[in-house]
């Protein structure tokens, strides 16, 4: 899809450092990494990764169509060939060459940031619906296009597949897309060859240390998009010691936001109930009065992000407004599970200490009893927050019950200890360990009374658990609302 005829020739003038080229006159009309999704004139291109290398499946690729293949040393097939020193780096241009240079025919916004992309992406996709535009979402939830959804392996696509889906969002008519940068995505080059005309910074906080060496690497992969050759303007959260720090490095044109006296769109004014919160936003003179169907502090300046995303790209104010005030749903964050009883059970996808500590905050604002938080930690990733993770939540929850996340192939029970290592450094706080999932979130809905708020953090929208390799299915919201119906709450 989206794709149209061009030479191997063609393609290889749209790389830098080609070391040779075999049949420039053949044709492509698509591309992949993937030897099982070769056709035929399909262009291949071998890819060496951590698991497997790609030019050990050239033979498959060209057994099934394809017409050329990328790659890393020149191979004995008599098919279109371009060798170049590194098909990872190469493959982005490649693919935007084959797919007609999507990000030409549309505007294009990246988020970037640890915690809040996705909700920032989602508020954008409201305003711009609101502003009648045709737009395209690209993140963690998956895909969507116009509001039909698109499932997605990643939060940032590989660079083939990120490519072909630009270029369906152009052949259906979209103007804008909005898609979700990670910092994966940036060191994996899978987002090199999209010039985006408008990157946003929401926060940055410990997270992914297990792909990054330390927070200084995590950093400058981030930065590494706020720069000439790959954007156009930038919109900052300068509230973030980091957005500060991008800020006096970026040689962008930037739009400063956040609750300091100097932000460009400064929030202020902020006040919330249970069904949402209202602040203002001063702007060039102007305050504008918003509502957002959300709690906690951290949704507010994610909604000046989309909001300041929204005014560097032109769109009335009225659109900006009514946007965020129509935020629908966004599947596991801050996703309200209705029931019959007094009390609120809310499913969050905060899995870094920030984000547990923001969303504890905003729950702690918005009850009038207790807090009661059911979180645990990922296995085979970064183990250095864990305790961190127990530490935060205890300091804002009444009550933490520490249970099982996605172990792999770690014991769930070790993972829970070390999340408890961190949650008993605080004195007097009310820790248990329920290591089933399940009965966890069954045991936190079952201790609520009128007035508290339960908080079951950390996979969000997910819908299994992983286990040395398999996916268990399990649904956060769906086990919370069989533990509510089992208290009578739900009607069936």
């Amino acid at each position: 899809m989206g794709s149209r005829e061009i030479t191997v020739g063609a393609v290889a003038e749209s790389l830098n450092a080609v070391r040779s080229v075999k049949h420039p006159d053949r044709i492509v009309v698509a591309i992949t990494h993937d030897s099982r999704r070769v056709e035929s004139g399909t262009m291949f291109v071998a890819v060496v990764g951590s698991q497997s290398d790609g030019h050990d499946f050239v033979d498959s690729a060209v057994d099934a169509g394809a017409s050329a293949i990328l790659t890393e040393r020149k191979m004995d097939f008599d098919v279109g060939e371009i060798v170049v020193d590194d098909t990872r780096r190469a493959m982005a241009w490649a693919a935007r060459a084959v797919y007609g240079e999507p990000d030409t025919s549309m505007d294009i916004v990246g988020v970037t940031g640890t915690n809040g992309k996705t909700t920032v992406a989602h508020m954008c996709e409201s305003i711009w619906t609101a502003h009648d535009r045709s737009v395209g979402l690209v993140g963690t939830l998956g895909a969507r296009l116009d509001g039909k959804p698109i499932e997605l392996e990643r939060t940032t696509p590989e660079a083939t597949d990120l490519q072909e889906l630009l270029a369906t969002m152009r052949d259906s008519g979209v103007g804008i897309v909005v898609m979700e940068v990670s910092s994966h995505a940036m060191e994996l080059h899978r987002a090199d060859a999209v010039i985006f005309d408008v990157v946003a910074f929401t926060n940055l906080s410990q997270d992914h240390l297990d792909f990054h060496d330390d927070m200084a690497a995590y950093f400058d992969a981030k930065a590494s998009l706020f720069v000439r050759d790959r954007a156009r303007r930038a919109v900052i959260n300068i509230d973030d010691l980091h957005g500060r720090r991008l800020l006096s490095m970026t040689t962008l044109e930037a739009l400063t936001v956040g609750k300091s006296a100097d932000a460009d769109l400064r929030i202020s004014e902020v006040s919330a109930d249970e069904g949402g919160t209202r602040f203002t936003l001063e702007y060039q003179g102007e305050s504008l009065r918003i509502f957002i169907p959300l709690i906690g502090e951290f949704n507010v300046s994610n909604a000046a992000v989309a909001a300041g995303i929204a005014l560097v790209m032109g769109t009335p104010i009225e659109a900006i407004v009514d946007g965020l005030k129509s935020i629908p749903v966004i599947p596991g964050r801050m996703e309200a599970i209705v029931h019959d009883g007094g009390f609120l059970v809310l499913v969050d996808y905060a899995h870094t200490p920030d984000a547990i500590s923001e969303v504890l905050q905003a729950g702690r604002s918005s009850a009038r009893g207790r807090v009661i938080a059911v979180i645990g930690a990922a296995g085979d990733r970064d183990r250095d927050k864990r305790a961190l993770m127990g530490a935060a939540a205890v300091r804002f929850a009444d009550v933490t019950i520490i249970t099982s996340d996605n172990p792999r192939s770690e014991d769930p029970g070790d993972i829970a200890a070390e999340v408890r290592r961190g949650a008993d450094a605080v004195p007097g706080a009310d820790t248990r360990v329920i290591v089933d999932r399940g009965e966890a979130i069954a045991a936190a809905i079952g201790l609520a009374t009128d007035g508290d708020i339960v908080l079951i953090l950390g996979k969000g929208h997910e819908q299994g658990i992983e286990v040395h390799g398999n996916v268990v299915p399990f649904d956060d919201r769906l086990v919370a609302s069989e533990a509510l119906a089992m208290r009578g709450l739900i009607r069936s």
